[in-house]
Protein backbone atom coordinates (compact mmCIF):
# COMPACT_ATOMS: atom_id res chain seq x y z
CA UNK A 1 0.00 0.00 0.00
CA UNK A 2 1.31 3.36 -1.00
CA UNK A 3 0.78 6.30 1.41
CA UNK A 4 -0.08 9.26 0.17
CA UNK A 5 2.10 12.25 0.95
CA UNK A 6 0.16 15.69 1.94
CA UNK A 7 0.85 18.60 -0.07
CA UNK A 8 2.51 21.09 0.96
CA UNK A 9 0.54 23.54 0.02
CA UNK A 10 -2.66 21.81 2.02
CA UNK A 11 -2.19 24.11 5.05
CA UNK A 12 -5.14 24.54 7.66
CA UNK A 13 -7.06 27.39 7.59
CA UNK A 14 -8.83 29.34 10.10
CA UNK A 15 -12.11 30.50 9.53
CA UNK A 16 -12.58 34.26 10.77
CA UNK A 17 -16.45 34.51 10.42
CA UNK A 18 -17.42 32.32 13.15
CA UNK A 19 -15.00 33.71 15.67
CA UNK A 20 -16.12 37.26 14.94
CA UNK A 21 -19.84 36.21 15.28
CA UNK A 22 -19.05 35.38 18.81
CA UNK A 23 -17.16 38.03 20.21
CA UNK A 24 -20.04 40.37 19.04
CA UNK A 25 -22.52 38.28 20.35
CA UNK A 26 -20.52 38.45 23.42
CA UNK A 27 -20.01 42.06 23.46
CA UNK A 28 -24.44 42.20 22.84
CA UNK A 29 -24.18 40.43 25.71
CA UNK A 30 -21.83 42.17 28.33
CA UNK A 31 -23.84 45.38 27.30
CA UNK A 32 -27.44 44.57 28.06
CA UNK A 33 -26.55 42.75 31.25
CA UNK A 34 -24.52 45.28 32.28
CA UNK A 35 -25.78 47.93 35.08
CA UNK A 36 -25.12 51.43 35.14
CA UNK A 37 -24.87 50.95 39.47
CA UNK A 38 -22.24 49.09 39.23
CA UNK A 39 -20.10 51.36 36.73
CA UNK A 40 -21.02 54.49 39.64
CA UNK A 41 -20.81 52.72 42.17
CA UNK A 42 -16.49 51.27 41.40
CA UNK A 43 -16.08 55.15 40.23
CA UNK A 44 -13.54 56.85 42.76
CA UNK A 45 -12.83 60.47 41.65
CA UNK A 46 -11.36 63.09 43.21
CA UNK A 47 -10.98 66.65 42.13
CA UNK A 48 -7.60 67.77 42.01
CA UNK A 49 -7.07 70.67 45.01
CA UNK A 50 -6.98 73.94 43.43
CA UNK A 51 -4.19 76.37 42.96
CA UNK A 52 -3.63 78.88 45.99
CA UNK A 53 -1.55 81.31 43.70
CA UNK A 54 -5.08 82.14 41.29
CA UNK A 55 -7.42 84.71 42.50
CA UNK A 56 -10.83 83.55 43.49
CA UNK A 57 -13.67 85.24 42.16
CA UNK A 58 -16.55 86.39 44.63
CA UNK A 59 -18.66 87.20 42.29
CA UNK A 60 -22.16 85.42 43.38
CA UNK A 61 -24.83 87.65 43.43
CA UNK A 62 -26.75 85.72 40.96
CA UNK A 63 -26.45 82.53 43.07
CA UNK A 64 -28.94 80.97 45.39
CA UNK A 65 -28.33 77.86 47.50
CA UNK A 66 -31.01 75.67 49.20
CA UNK A 67 -30.16 72.62 51.08
CA UNK A 68 -32.31 69.99 51.61
CA UNK A 69 -32.45 67.80 54.77
CA UNK A 70 -33.79 65.07 56.76
CA UNK A 71 -36.60 67.55 58.40
CA UNK A 72 -36.07 71.11 56.72
CA UNK A 73 -34.45 73.52 54.28
CA UNK A 74 -32.13 75.97 54.20
CA UNK A 75 -31.72 79.08 52.15
CA UNK A 76 -28.91 81.07 52.92
CA UNK A 77 -28.23 79.61 56.04
CA UNK A 78 -31.52 80.17 57.60
CA UNK A 79 -33.83 77.29 57.93
CA UNK A 80 -37.08 77.58 56.37
CA UNK A 81 -40.37 75.76 56.17
CA UNK A 82 -41.92 75.00 52.69
CA UNK A 83 -44.17 77.95 52.93
CA UNK A 84 -41.43 80.15 53.87
CA UNK A 85 -39.37 78.96 51.10
CA UNK A 86 -42.04 79.81 49.20
CA UNK A 87 -42.91 82.91 50.45
CA UNK A 88 -38.56 83.63 49.71
CA UNK A 89 -38.58 82.24 45.91
CA UNK A 90 -41.71 84.01 45.17
CA UNK A 91 -39.65 87.20 46.31
CA UNK A 92 -36.27 86.41 45.09
CA UNK A 93 -37.82 85.25 41.98
CA UNK A 94 -39.74 89.01 41.27
CA UNK A 95 -36.27 90.55 40.97
CA UNK A 96 -34.47 88.27 38.77
CA UNK A 97 -35.64 85.01 36.59
CA UNK A 98 -32.05 84.95 36.24
CA UNK A 99 -31.34 83.56 39.74
CA UNK A 100 -29.09 80.29 39.13
CA UNK A 101 -30.54 77.95 42.27
CA UNK A 102 -28.32 75.34 43.87
CA UNK A 103 -30.13 72.50 45.59
CA UNK A 104 -28.55 70.70 47.78
CA UNK A 105 -29.45 67.03 49.52
CA UNK A 106 -28.11 65.72 52.34
CA UNK A 107 -27.81 61.93 52.27
CA UNK A 108 -30.37 61.55 54.83
CA UNK A 109 -33.59 64.16 53.22
CA UNK A 110 -36.57 62.61 51.39
CA UNK A 111 -37.07 62.44 47.53
CA UNK A 112 -40.02 64.30 48.00
CA UNK A 113 -38.62 67.18 49.75
CA UNK A 114 -36.28 67.51 46.83
CA UNK A 115 -39.53 68.06 44.75
CA UNK A 116 -41.34 70.48 46.69
CA UNK A 117 -38.11 72.27 46.17
CA UNK A 118 -38.44 72.15 42.41
CA UNK A 119 -42.35 72.32 42.14
CA UNK A 120 -41.55 75.50 43.81
CA UNK A 121 -38.89 77.09 41.33
CA UNK A 122 -40.69 75.74 38.25
CA UNK A 123 -43.98 77.75 39.63
CA UNK A 124 -42.34 81.30 40.75
CA UNK A 125 -40.51 80.78 37.61
CA UNK A 126 -36.94 79.84 38.23
CA UNK A 127 -35.66 77.66 35.58
CA UNK A 128 -32.01 77.69 36.08
CA UNK A 129 -31.32 74.72 38.45
CA UNK A 130 -28.28 72.57 39.61
CA UNK A 131 -28.95 69.71 41.92
CA UNK A 132 -26.35 67.92 44.36
CA UNK A 133 -25.57 65.30 46.68
CA UNK A 134 -23.69 65.89 49.70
Amino acid sequence: MRKRKRRETDAAQLEMTPMIDVVFQLLIFFIVTLKQEDILSHLDVSRPSPDPDTPVEQDFKDLLTITVHRYGYMLKGKVRTVNQLERDLTRLAGFSKDLSVIIRCTGDSQHERLVKVLNICAKVGLKKLSVFSM
